[in-house]
């Protein structure tokens, strides 16, 4: 259920619905999906949908994954990136293998001490993981070439494109219940203007505020 030929089946829906970037199929196809998921649904890991990680939560279709990480790629080498919403920890393991350094908030304690294990199992050394509340970013460790959001606010947080150095990209799921449009934001120097452009439509978890210390 975990096989290399598994593996490969999800490398040929993502390039059929148009991923390009070698360097993220290729992590995508090495790193392991499945430990990212409980393990009654890790059969279903590398099947293109997203899967349920507790806590009203999800572990996103990989094709999002991909379209997210080869979006903020676009903009070149990425020293210092930004994720909102660690979750399971998966979007933050597939960055740190093509970023330098990688921080990522999650508002979910539980989640973040079990995304912080795999980080651990993984040997990734590069994330730095943070209990906040994601709508804030995390201003500490600003400037960021790249923000990405997993999961979207109603509208364009201002204070995420401030925390964008200049020339800086944000990949974003802007909108409520599903009119959500996956937006890319590109700051223009270091004014605070920006280029904005609609991807195409997503459904993704909303941005919620506040801290949740609860582990059932």
């Amino acid at each position: 259920m975990t096989s290399q030929r598994t593996r490969e089946r999800l490398i040929s829906r993502l390039i059929e619905q148009g991923i390009a970037n070698q360097q993220v199929l290729n992590v995508i196809r090495n790193t392991p999906r499945h430990i990212f998921l409980d393990e009654a649904l890790a059969h279903k890991a590398y099947e293109d949908t997203a899967l349920p990680i507790g806590f009203s939560q999800t572990l996103s279709q990989p094709y999002i994954v991909a379209k997210m990480t080869e979006i903020l790629l676009s903009a070149g080498p990425l020293e210092k990136v930004l994720e909102i919403g660690t979750g399971s920890g998966y979007q933050a393991t597939i960055l740190a293998q093509l970023v330098t350094e990688i921080h990522t908030v999650e508002r979910i304690e539980p989640l973040l001490i079990k995304a912080k294990e795999k980080f651990r199992k993984l040997r990734l050394s590069n994330i730095s993981a943070n209990l906040s509340d994601g709508s804030f970013g995390w201003e500490k460790e600003s400037p960021y070439n790249g923000i990405i959001t997993t999961a979207a606010p109603q509208s364009l947080p201002m204070g995420l494109v401030e925390q964008l150095a200049p020339d800086g990209i944000l990949v974003i799921p802007i909108g409520g219940g599903s009119s959500q449009e996956l937006t890319v934001v590109r700051r223009l120097g270091d004014s605070l203007k920006f280029d904005q452009e609609v991807i195409e439509k997503v459904r993704f978890v909303p941005l919620l505020s506040g801290l949740s210390r609860q582990f059932s």
